[in-house]
């Protein structure tokens, strides 16, 4: 059963301490840090001129550090979701989404209809939204799928943050990685 259309094995998470912040380039930074939505600060930046291509939507075995981050064991099925935010046809952002099972019942069930929809704009929307952790990588471009790296012209290594959300106690976790096209021309740093 596939998992993902983005990479094969999971990306190298560290979790975010105060000091990663100066480990990273300012302009990555700025959105790794981002303490709103990331979509509506994308709509600022293109006059609304965002659109969300669906990649994966289905229900799978999320990785096995996802399933430790909610908290499930590794035989646990989710909910999905893949996507790619692009402008004008510029990739902006790739983003996974694992949802529980169990967050999707309720109120939450919207979840799984956002269709090309941003999750953003869902979730934002919340009034009690908490945020309960956030792990930052970067990530090589040989660690992307090959139909990833061709569409996103992918050659220098990209940063990306995840984060774990409460919506009424129901956890939902995260992953966007930021493109060139938003974060610049990174320099590799270790």
């Amino acid at each position: 059963m596939k998992k993902s259309v983005l990479y094969s094995a999971e990306p190298d998470w560290k979790t975010s301490h105060p000091g990663t912040h100066r480990l990273i380039p300012e302009q990555a930074a700025s959105w790794i840090y981002e303490p709103e939505s990331i979509t509506r600060r994308l709509r600022c930046l293109y006059n609304n001129q965002v659109d969300v291509e669906l990649l994966f939507h289905q229900h799978s075995l999320p990785f096995l550090s996802e399933n430790q981050l909610l908290k499930q064991s590794s035989q646990h099925y989710s909910l999905i979701r893949e996507v790619m935010l692009k402008s004008n046809g510029n990739p902006l952002i790739l983003a996974r989404t694992v949802i529980p099972i169990k967050t999707l019942h309720g109120a939450q069930r919207i979840l799984s209809r956002l269709g090309n929809k941003p999750l953003g704009e869902v979730i934002f929307s919340y009034p009690k939204l908490q945020r309960l952790e956030m792990q930052v990588c970067k990530i090589a471009s040989s660690h992307w799928l090959p139909e990833i790296t061709n569409r996103t012209n992918l050659h220098d290594s990209i940063w990306a943050r995840r984060t774990i959300y409460a919506i009424k106690n129901r956890q939902l976790l995260v992953s966007e990685f930021f493109l060139p096209e938003i974060t610049g021309n990174i320099i590799n740093l270790e």
